[in-house]
């Protein structure tokens, strides 16, 4: 067997994953694109593990072990990228950048003094008033969106 078929094959394919991770902006593209990446290297292991006629078949046994790390990555990346599509409504990287989530934008803080000392009376969550539970509505943080 050449092993000029396959190794250009890989390299095609290694080349295309490369591309797609480097210009696509849908985070689920990109995560093809590395299982297309992922998909060349084990088709090399296998080209190099006929070529050496290896005895133990290493590069057989090392592709198993890609495909469980692939299968393993894809099952993670999609939870993410489900989990943050449905969190902030894209799936595009560009918009992903800051993964923290917004500060609040209410006006509700709490005046200081020249010497930084606070004005108001010392009513955190640990110190309430009414010792009830802490709402964060009243704290002028944002509820999280109820998604059905």
């Amino acid at each position: 067997m050449h092993l000029a078929y396959p190794a250009v094959l890989a390299v095609l394919l290694f080349c295309t994953g490369l591309y797609g991770v480097l210009a696509r902006r849908n985070a689920i593209l990109v995560l093809m694109s590395v299982e297309l990446m992922l998909g060349a290297v084990n088709l090399n292991l296998v080209a190099f593990d006929v070529w050496l006629r290896d005895t133990l078949h290493a590069g057989q046994a090392l592709t198993l072990f890609v495909i469980a790390i692939a299968a393993a990555e894809i099952g993670i990346g999609l939870a993410i990228v489900l989990l943050v599509h449905r969190d902030r409504g894209t799936a595009d990287i560009d918009k992903l950048r800051g993964l923290a989530e917004p500060p609040p934008t209410d006006d509700s803080v709490t005046a200081t003094t020249d010497n930084g000392a606070d004005d108001s009376a010392d009513n955190g969550p640990d110190n309430s008033a009414d010792n009830g539970p802490d709402n964060s509505a009243d704290q002028g943080i944002p509820a999280r969106r109820q998604t059905a």
